[in-house]
């Protein structure tokens, strides 16, 4: 027979109905069936009874919706505002670290060596040229570029406020030396040329050829150095700060110190950066160069960004946010999905009572569940692209393709794991019970 499951489901929805007339009204719930019937007769169409489960869970679960949308739109916007919330706590997660290590990740170098003793702080580090000439005879490395870093600040002739930057010295040709997108980079070993980074540049709307006035504390005395633009390079962020990048002997002369430059004196610089002739040996050469170079202490690039100051504790903080505000949406979810179930008691009992399986009643429950979710954080999503498009240039978020998918399928997750409390909730409800034909 055409349908037989069917058949008996309609069946036993005209006896429910028959011995308890009041409830028919609760047609909502009988009237898709009749359609579907008069469907399967016409052409033909043999259904198994969990496809018409199916069916029915999804059904039930998109027209309560549509029936009470104003209800669950409200809610898929307390979802849209978590979403949102742990969407921006991921991209300042992923903002702040980019600023504190943007340099040293993007380093062409695969080892970096710091003085011992000084838990890897390039500026506590301190190194010299004997040091610097020792590490370049160690077999498997391909170049050394010794780098310093100090802190400085651009003036504007023009009356515009004054710039904090990240004065770093490199050797031109050597590691640490940065990529270009355009100009002609560092001519020399103590010219006054300047590679700043693209973020500077269109901030300050600076371009090659240009001069930067460098404000330096010489001893108690403002000095003032000019340099010329002759590269720009893409963000190379340094302690929050955007990149200049200058010859080191032009950096040892310029930057600021305790007394007044001394030309003759050794260039102390505070790391090297390491190019390998084979990237594979690194943990032999770094042995080696521990054996071979006294008072020096290695490490790969990941551990020297970790052990930058301040960077695990504000990661670890910012996901620590992120994980409450998701256990939050859990509970929220749980919360609100339970009061529902608790307000469909009598229509969960009519349900059962007329033959429905707790799979169909579970499989509506999820359904819907993610459903209002999946509403929930797309409308966050969008909202949270439409704020970013807003946000100034100055605020220190991030949003990468891995750290926004993480986030949004924690999300999506977060409305099934709440709702199973409701799901088990209305797997429990006893049908005679829920219609009040039993006490």
């Amino acid at each position: 027979m055409v349908c037989d499951p069917l058949v008996k489901y309609l069946l036993g929805c005209g006896v429910f109905l028959g011995i308890f007339p009041e409830l028919s009204r609760q047609n909502m719930y009988i009237k898709p069936l009749t359609n579907l019937y008069k469907y399967c007769t016409i052409y033909q169409v043999s259904l198994q009874k969990e496809t018409l489960e199916e069916i029915m869970a999804l059904y039930l679960a998109l027209k309560e919706i549509w029936r009470n949308k104003g209800r669950f739109l409200l809610f898929s916007m307390v979802i849209a505002l978590i979403t949102t919330l742990v969407l921006f706590i991921a991209a300042l997660a992923g903002g702040l670290a980019n600023a504190n290590k943007q340099f040293i990740e993007k380093l062409d170098a695969d080892l970096l060596v710091y003085q011992e003793n000084v838990d890897l702080q390039a500026t506590s580090s301190r190194l010299g040229q004997a040091t610097l000439r020792n590490a370049r005879r160690v077999e498997g490395i391909a170049a050394v570029g010794p780098i310093g870093f100090a802190s400085s600040t651009i003036v504007f002739q023009d009356g515009r406020e004054a710039v904090d930057v990240s004065l770093i010295g490199v050797e031109p040709g050597m590691p640490g030396d940065p990529a270009l997108l355009s100009g002609s980079g560092l001519r020399g070993k103590r010219v006054s040329h300047a590679i700043i980074d693209s973020d500077l540049a269109a901030s300050q709307n600076l371009g090659l050829g240009d001069e930067l006035i460098i404000k330096s504390i010489q001893g108690t005395e403002e000095e003032f150095y000019a340099l010329e633009i002759t590269g720009i390079t893409d963000q190379r962020q340094y302690f929050f700060s955007p990149s200049i990048i200058v010859p080191l002997a032009t950096w040892d002369r310029i930057r600021p110190q305790a007394s007044s430059p001394n030309s003759s004196a050794e260039v102390v610089f505070n790391l090297m950066a390491i190019k390998l002739l084979n990237p594979a040996d690194g943990e032999v050469i770094a042995e080696s160069l521990a054996q071979q170079v006294a008072g020096i202490e290695v490490a790969d690039k990941q551990t020297a960004i970790l052990a930058i100051p301040g960077y695990t504790a504000q990661q670890s903080t910012l996901n620590t946010q992120q994980g409450f505000t998701l256990l939050i949406g859990v509970l929220v979810v749980g919360g609100f999905f339970q009061i529902q179930t608790l307000q469909k008691v009598p229509q969960i009992g009519m349900l059962k009572a007329i033959g429905s399986t707790n799979r169909a009643v579970a499989s509506a429950a999820l359904l819907q569940i993610v459903a209002v979710t999946v509403i929930g954080v797309t409308i966050g999503s969008l909202g949270t692209l439409a704020l970013s498009l807003g946000l100034p240039g100055n605020v220190p978020i991030l949003f990468t393709g891995s750290s926004v998918a993480a986030a949004i399928a924690l999300l999506l997750l977060i409305g099934p794991l709440g709702g199973m409390v409701s799901v088990r909730l209305a797997l429990k409800i006893d049908p005679l019970t829920a219609i009040g034909v039993s006490s």
